[in-house]
């Protein structure tokens, strides 16, 4: 008996059986989800926990504004993501607000970036990686600006 069950999770040549994620591998044929898709979801999940400044290294998000200024917006900025045989892991980089505990402001992100991409695309999500960049503090708003827009101006005289 236990070796019927051993068989049935490995294939012919004693190698490990690869998993299927029945809401993605049906009878009826196959659904593929892009990184990017995935990327999305989480990305726009992530914005809407409370105490996430914005999403993205400094450097990410002066690119942002400049794709902003010509009318495009990156919603997976700050956001990669690996999908691979059904399974997503995701990593967030993060600006949080000052005065937010950064270890409830994580859990809250992996719960709402989980149950987005589980919910929405059928994929089991292994792990949410979440990276502290910086911290924004009362008043870096308008320094921030300022540093974007002078960004902006230099990227746009050359």
């Amino acid at each position: 008996m236990a070796d019927q069950k051993q068989n049935q999770n490995q294939s012919s040549d004693n190698t490990p059986a690869r998993k299927v994620n029945s809401n993605l591998e049906t009878e009826h044929g196959t659904t593929t989800i892009d990184d990017g898709v995935v990327g999305k979801i989480a990305g726009l999940a992530t914005r809407e926990v409370s105490g996430v400044a914005a999403l993205g290294s400094t450097s990410q998000r002066v690119m942002g504004s400049i794709r902003q200024t010509f009318g495009s917006e990156d919603v997976k900025q700050g956001v990669s993501v690996e999908v691979e045989e059904g399974t997503a892991s995701v990593e967030v980089a993060i600006t949080a607000e000052y005065g937010v505990a950064i270890h409830e402001l994580a859990d809250a992100i992996r719960r709402n970036v989980i149950s987005a991409v589980e919910r929405m695309t059928g994929l089991n999500v292994s792990g949410v990686d979440v990276n502290v960049h910086d911290v924004k503090l009362p008043g870096d708003e308008e320094d921030e600006n300022e540093d974007e827009q002078t960004a902006i101006s230099s990227g746009q005289d050359r």
